[in-house]
């Protein structure tokens, strides 16, 4: 049987809406994952089930994580946070990290991992890092603007194969300090941590790029979709959770 992801839906403020990317979706049932996107919601009992109903977690881009969450106020007037989301994405890691279940996080989703761990984010990149690095390129995204670079004996260089590797990238936010038990995996070329490994967990993951609009032509970005169903397959057929990942602020 085919592992089961929960793909954190994305949220349309104007039109009040929850919406999904197809590229989400399609490359990990390429990857041979049946993925379903949850409802939006804060209530506990619901969160519980959502996470009992998956194999893995997968954290989608989308929205800022609201600077509150990581005990600063907002600086900037083009930040734009779901209170809701955040709140259903950090009870649902929380869970993962007690319970070790996978979870790979993408662009927001590299970031609200940095944050439940403790880490800390650049609220608006231009304003607070100086840089001549392309971080919100222009469409189209399947294609390639600034290169990073690998980090040696992490699971990033083990499962790509390579040293460095050029990447898409639209982020206004990025990580500023590293979250308790994070290992970067990836660094790009001005400094900025663009992925994530936690050791301590069998398999907590994140890229700040996006292998969703770039897994059909390149394949590395296959590689980060097969590697994570691959984990949250083993989880599937041995649903025993021995380790304990609890981070605290």
């Amino acid at each position: 049987m085919r592992p089961t992801i929960a793909v954190m839906p994305l949220v349309d403020d104007e039109r009040e809406s929850l919406w999904m990317l197809p590229g989400y979706m399609d490359a990990l049932r390429e990857a041979g994952a049946v993925p379903f996107m949850p409802a939006l919601t804060t209530d506990d009992d619901e969160i519980q089930q959502i996470f009992a109903m998956c194999d893995g977690l997968l954290m989608t881009g989308g929205h800022d994580v609201d600077p509150q969450r990581y005990g600063e106020q907002p600086r900037f007037d083009n930040i734009m946070c779901s209170t809701a989301r955040d709140t259903m994405e950090l009870a649902l890691l929380h869970l993962a990290l007690v319970h070790d279940k996978p979870v790979f996080g993408i662009c927001r989703g590299l970031q609200i991992m940095n944050v439940v761990c403790g880490g800390t984010l650049y609220q608006d990149l231009p304003s607070e890092f100086d840089s001549d690095v392309d971080h919100h390129q222009r469409p189209p995204y399947d294609r390639p603007v600034h290169d990073i670079h690998i980090e040696a004996g992490t699971p990033l260089a083990a499962g790509l194969g390579v040293d460095d590797l050029a990447v898409n990238s639209y982020h206004h936010q990025a990580i500023r300090v590293l979250g308790e038990g994070l290992v970067p995996m990836a660094i790009s070329e001005d400094g900025l941590v663009e992925a994530i490994d936690r050791p301590e967990n069998t398999y907590f993951r994140a890229v700040q790029w996006h292998p969703e609009f770039l897994y059909t032509v390149d394949g590395p970005s296959r590689r980060l979709f097969r590697s994570f169903v691959a984990a949250c397959a083993r989880q599937s057929a041995e649903p025993s959770y021995g380790r304990s990942g609890v981070c605290r602020r």
